[in-house]
């Protein structure tokens, strides 16, 4: 689902985010991403969902050598790449269900799918309740769950999760990173969750890649936040 191949990635500015770097994801993985500010986790994500290209090497998701995607392209290649950001980035004038419908509406959907998808979405998020609400009435984690269902609303066959808990207490994490593992348990998605949340990845095991300067440290089952 996700490999990098060899890959470097060096900005222009002359900083080296990611060296070497050799991983592969398949298809229905739960994995996280950790380490450090400036270990390249952000240019790690960025690759995936070609934000930026390597500097050499190979990144292929889903099957696509991203690199060679026109781009013109791109934004077809994204509706295949969901992501949820650590600020939520909710439209405040559109409802819960608006706010879902939109992710559709930009991508021409005919409206008689769009109802049936959010429906689907917000009943795997826990929200069907809160349809008709607008997000300064929820709470930090029903505003992420809804981050989250517009994500998945075009079923993506690779979630992004930036930062999901940042701004969010400790058992509202523990919701979040369950609701991302039924989603990957339920809807057969790739999941990558990038974090610094160092008790919830003890907490939540899964496969864990490490990365620290642009190297990576290692890549293991084992839910310990290396130091």
């Amino acid at each position: 689902m996700i490999q990098f191949e060899d890959v470097t990635k060096t900005y222009k500015n002359g900083v080296r985010a990611l060296t070497h770097i050799n991983i592969n994801i398949d298809e229905g993985e739960f994995v996280y991403l950790i380490g450090p500010t400036g270990s390249g986790k952000s240019t790690f994500i960025k690759l995936i969902n070609r934000e930026e290209k390597a500097t050499s090497g190979r990144v292929i998701v889903n099957g696509k050598d991203v690199a060679k995607i026109r781009n013109s392209r791109v934004p077809y290649f994204r509706r295949k790449v969901g992501v949820v950001f650590q600020n939520y980035r909710l439209l405040p004038r559109k409802t819960v269900a608006e706010n879902v419908a939109f992710a559709l509406e930009v991508i021409d959907t005919p409206k008689r799918h769009i109802d049936a998808k959010v429906k689907h979405v917000l009943k795997l998020v826990g929200l069907s309740d809160k349809a008709g609400d607008y997000p300064r009435l929820l709470s930090g984690g029903e505003q992420q769950r809804v981050a989250i269902a517009r994500a998945i609303v075009n079923s993506p066959a690779v979630l992004i999760a930036d930062e999901p808990t940042g701004n969010l207490d400790p058992d509202t994490s523990h919701e979040i990173i369950t609701l991302l593992e039924e989603i990957n348990r339920k809807e057969g998605t790739t999941v990558v969750v990038v974090t610094h949340d160092k008790e919830m990845v003890q907490t939540h095991v899964n496969r864990t890649i490490y990365l620290d300067a642009g190297d990576m440290i290692s890549d293991s089952l084992t839910g310990g936040y290396k130091k």
